[in-house]
């Protein structure tokens, strides 16, 4: 066997394993979550889940305080990573350490800092709990969305197209929205999905803020339930899986964007 066969062969031995660590686990909750009739498979765990509005209601709130961290982490990441990338470089370490922060304060700090500054203030109506818990949301996705998105600037040659833009009489935020914004489409779309998927299973934040979230469902339904856990788990990865495979559909074609390398 020659080094090239040994190669390929240590290869998918490797890939293979790797496939069976996931997917045998995956399996046994998909098959656990199938026995909620003795002695027969069906869907009634399934059924359960779909059929107890909390689900609906937790997700759909959870869903759209996604969507606008995301949003909100757009607007605050992209011209930052901008104009560090565009006048500031030297500053790229220290953006680099403060977007690191929430991997140094916990969660539960976090929060309890939010509760003793607004406890008196926003937590006094729904919508209040609500703008906190979303301004934590976009404080947790700084270490990815920034990422993505500086990622993405040194992909594309932001002074090329700045210089371009502003010769044709575009204005900064002309530049920003019109330009820059669509030649980072990849970057924020991987950014959005890492930053909807801690959302979607978050708990502590959620709970201590006591806002009817997706976190705080799957703990309750996992503490009172058997079989739905289970099921609920294998529809949440059903959902990643769904949010990927949205990022490479709309990801495509993004190849030969304005600007990128050549």
């Amino acid at each position: 066997m020659d080094s090239t066969k040994r190669g390929n062969f240590w290869a998918w031995l490797w890939m293979a394993i790797g496939t069976l660590y996931f997917a045998i686990p995956l399996i046994a909750t998909i098959d656990f979550s199938l026995r909620a009739q003795r002695d027969t498979l069906s869907l009634a765990a399934y059924s359960n889940i779909f059929n107890d509005p909390k689900f609906f209601e937790s997700f759909t709130f959870s869903a759209l305080t996604a969507l606008a961290a995301i949003a909100l982490s757009w607007l605050l990441i992209v011209p930052t990573a901008y104009w560090v990338q565009l006048r500031l470089p030297r500053m790229r370490p220290v953006m680099e350490l403060i977007t690191l922060l929430p991997f140094v304060v916990p969660a539960v700090v976090l929060v309890f800092g939010l509760i003793r500054t607004y406890s008196t203030t926003l937590l006094n109506t729904r919508t209040g709990g609500w703008i906190l818990l979303t301004v934590a949301y976009v404080v947790l996705s700084f270490p990815y969305m920034y990422r993505a998105v500086d990622t993405g600037m040194r992909a594309i040659n932001v002074q090329t197209l700045t210089e371009a833009a502003q010769s044709l009489g575009a204005s900064w935020p002309a530049v920003i929205l019109r330009v820059i914004f669509p030649n980072l489409r990849v970057a924020l779309l991987n950014g959005a999905f890492i930053t909807f998927a801690i959302v979607m299973g978050e708990f502590t934040i959620a709970a201590l803020l006591a806002q009817p979230a997706f976190g705080p469902y799957m703990n309750l339904l996992a503490s009172s339930k058997v079989y739905e856990p289970s099921a609920l788990a294998v529809v949440s990865f059903a959902l990643t899986w769904g949010a990927i495979g949205i990022v490479q559909l709309l990801g495509r074609g993004s190849s030969g964007q304005l600007g990128g390398p050549r």
